[in-house]
């Protein structure tokens, strides 16, 4: 069974689509993003390296990062939270060859389980301008895509995060 319909991506952010392109991300403690796999938020403060297959560099791509959790999941009232948004990366290469329309948000859950997706969509536009949207909360990847004419996703992954001990707590004072 596929991941995501296990993980409750798809329904909860994506719809049913065919994986046709391959996406790599490792964040910097050389942890590789497996799709249900539980980082740690001290594992993902830094933005990690994303690799895009494909077979011609003339492509490109738009990259997604949401968490669909958000502030909770019992609660995601600020479903899909935008962490980051990269359009234009050329095929056979990574993130950093894209134009970054929305900086990297290590994401840093309160309460609960939260899933991170990542999804790549192949542009049909050569070079597309967006503008940024106006805030990262209760963004809505499909309506994104709508609106920029991406189609489908053409590769997604996600990992499990949730608040380490110790993190983001009450401090006492002495």
């Amino acid at each position: 069974m596929d991941p995501l319909a296990v993980g409750g991506v798809i329904g909860d952010v994506l719809d049913p689509f065919e994986t046709c392109a391959s996406l790599r991300i490792v964040y910097n403690n050389n942890s590789e993003v497996v799709n249900s796999l539980e980082l740690k938020p001290s594992q993902i403060i830094n933005q990690p390296r994303v690799e895009v297959g494909g077979d011609d560099f003339r492509t490109l791509y738009t990259l997604i990062m949401v968490d669909p959790d958000a502030p909770s999941p019992s609660n995601p009232k600020m479903r899909e939270y935008l962490h980051w948004l990269v359009m234009n990366i050329p095929g056979t290469t990574g993130a950093s060859f894209g134009q970054e329309i929305l900086g990297y948000e290590s994401p840093r859950p309160a309460a609960g389980i939260h899933r991170m997706v990542f999804m790549l969509f192949r542009q049909m536009m050569r070079r597309q301008k967006i503008h940024p949207p106006r805030w990262r909360n209760n963004f809505n990847t499909r309506d994104f895509a709508q609106v920029y004419n991406l189609g489908s996703p053409v590769a997604a992954l996600y990992f499990n995060c949730q608040r380490e001990s110790g993190w983001g707590g009450r401090r006492i004072l002495s």
